[in-house]
């Protein structure tokens, strides 16, 4: 007797994909243990949560929840829900497909049952070198531009950036990437036929053209509250680490950011005021052990190869930075009012007379000092630079 084929075990994941909700740790562990079609046949072959030899055939799981799976899966139409997905010029991905992204077998036995994908990229490709970008629906100008440009800036050096499709800084995120003519993928808590929210719906039809729109829910299926949440633990699997844009302290945003670091991805933040109520998670992220992020180098120097250091953040690079030490030693013993002797000025300086007066004039021929009478005095512009080092001061 032959066991089951690889298309026996698609359709079995397509018709537990209805009775299943995502991430039912239950229904993973009996999935490791029967493998699809093993768990389906058990569901729908036993009556009452009882086999043929009066042993449950779910021990430890409740028998309402079995209910539930049994009720689902005898309504569930496999065939058709592949037909459908392959007329939307789509496909079912399961693990053991070459395009299956692997770092989604680290969620265990909440790992997808399989996946619905729109979209003409190769989904394991593309999520070896992407970052999610996550935050607020009712984001902040300031949280929609800086997921924006954030995107922006990831997609020019080749990230995909990942995100849910939502209002606020999702749409923000994706719309930025596909400005700057890069790739994005859009997870969903739906179908993927299903665009949600409906005033997205034209922003997931051009990333299902453009990109990659991906679900784990079969076609026609609808969002809930607790999708939502689900979902979020997908996409932070799915990518190289999370970066939170504006969260509220009760957010889903750090739902996913939590989810990155059990495991083992990067999870930034941007921060933002601190008496913004939108930016109270974020800074609670950062409190720990997120790592603080402004631009896409800070970000690609956490997830990218080893070497792509983020550019040295400094100020302005004023005249004075670049005198010789000794010089700029002596232009800060030139006090700032009235002409001073070069005696003084040595004594102020802790050097001697004759090098104290080489130095003024080298740097009178650089224009930091002039010289008045016996003295020596700080021009306008020595002045000028000296404040702004200062901080005006």
């Amino acid at each position: 007797m032959t066991g089951p084929t690889a298309m026996d075990e698609r359709r079995a994941r397509a018709a537990l994909s209805r009775a299943v909700e995502p991430g039912d740790e239950h229904a993973g562990r009996w999935l490791r243990r029967y493998g699809a079609t093993g768990f389906l046949d058990r569901l729908l072959h036993t009556a009452d949560s009882v086999d043929i030899s009066g042993d449950e055939p779910f021990p430890g799981t409740g028998r309402r929840r079995v209910a539930s799976w049994r009720l689902r899966a005898t309504a569930a139409d496999p065939d058709r829900d592949l037909d459908t997905i392959r007329e939307l010029g789509g496909r079912f991905l399961v693990p053991g497909d070459t395009e299956w992204p692997r770092q989604l077998d680290d969620l265990g036995d909440t790992r997808p049952l399989g996946l619905w994908v729109r979209g003409p990229a190769d989904l394991r490709t593309w999520a070896l070198r992407s970052v999610a970008l996550v935050g607020a629906r009712a984001c902040t100008p300031y949280g929609a531009h800086t997921a924006a440009d954030l995107a922006t800036g990831l997609a020019r050096q080749g990230w995909v950036v990942v995100s849910g499709a939502a209002y606020g800084i999702d749409g923000a995120a994706h719309r930025g990437a596909l400005a700057a003519a890069g790739a994005t993928v859009a997870v969903l808590a739906c179908g993927v036929d299903t665009p949600y929210p409906r005033g997205h719906d034209q922003l997931i039809r051009r990333i299902a053209e453009q990109g990659l729109v991906v679900g784990e829910l079969p076609p026609d299926s609808h969002p809930t509250a607790s999708r939502f949440i689900l979902r979020n633990r997908l996409i932070a699997a799915l990518t190289r680490g999370t970066v939170v844009i504006e969260a509220q302290h009760r957010s889903g945003s750090l739902v996913t950011a939590r989810a990155a670091a059990r495991l083992g991805r990067h999870t930034m933040g941007v921060p933002g005021p601190v008496t913004s109520a939108l930016s109270a998670g974020v800074h609670e992220l950062l409190r720990g052990d997120a790592t603080l992020v402004t631009d896409a180098e800070e970000v690609i120097e956490l997830v990218g190869d080893m070497g792509q250091l983020a550019p040295a953040r400094r100020g302005p690079v004023l005249p004075r930075d670049l005198l010789a030490p000794a010089a700029a030693h002596i232009l800060e013993a030139v006090p700032a009012r009235g002409p001073t002797p070069t005696t003084v000025i040595a004594r102020r300086a802790g050097t001697g007379p004759d090098d104290t007066l080489a130095r003024l004039y080298e740097l009178h021929s650089l224009g930091f000092v002039e010289r008045r009478g016996d003295g020596w005095q700080l021009t306008n512009t020595a002045t000028d630079a000296s404040n702004a080092r200062r901080g005006g001061t």
